[in-house]
């Protein structure tokens, strides 16, 4: 997908009807992502809603010129999400989820699956390595720490630190390849 620059820029600047625009381009993708971290289709509408208006508010901050806008939305996607799952009550009211919950996001789901490929990241991740896919699921698909992922995966922190900024040089490299 190519960037909406004009679109960027004119949201930027107040316009209502190029940010709805780029929320009818974007919002599937980030639901499909804030919904693999919440698993609470309630809790990810909520999310969303406070997603876009931090895109709304924080839009000045964004600059076309160093770095995609998907990336930088999915960041504020993504950390929203996990913030939202923080609060004691929230992990506590999620404790009894069925591992089903948990299965392998980019391997198994076809909602998913369907959403990264309706903005392209599919075929980007497809030609990376398998433990490059695994890393990036933990980090950014399931919203895990580095630390919990480090855990999760059975290498050392260090170890993951290295091969995500590996992983992320690769996609990059193909994204922009």
């Amino acid at each position: 997908m190519k960037q909406p620059d004009e679109l960027i820029l004119a949201m930027q600047d107040g316009d209502e009807k190029a940010f709805s625009k780029l929320y009818t381009m974007y919002s599937e993708a980030m639901f499909g992502i804030i919904y693999s971290i919440v698993l609470d289709e309630g809790d990810a509408e909520e999310v969303m809603q406070d997603v876009f208006i931090k895109i709304w508010d924080n839009s000045q901050s964004y600059n076309v010129k160093k770095g995609r806008f998907f990336t930088w939305i999915l960041n504020i996607a993504r950390n929203t999400a996990i913030d939202k799952t923080r609060p004691k009550a929230y992990k506590n009211s999620k404790k009894n989820l069925s591992t089903t919950n948990f299965v392998d996001i980019l391997a198994t789901s076809d909602n998913l699956n369907k959403k990264t490929n309706a903005i392209g990241i599919k075929k980007y991740l497809a030609a990376l390595k398998p433990a490059c896919i695994k890393i990036i699921d933990f980090l950014i698909f399931k919203g895990y720490t580095q630390k919990d992922a480090a855990k999760e995966i059975d290498i050392p922190l260090g170890t993951l630190k290295t091969r995500n900024r590996k992983c992320m040089q690769d996609l990059k490299t193909i994204v922009l390849g």
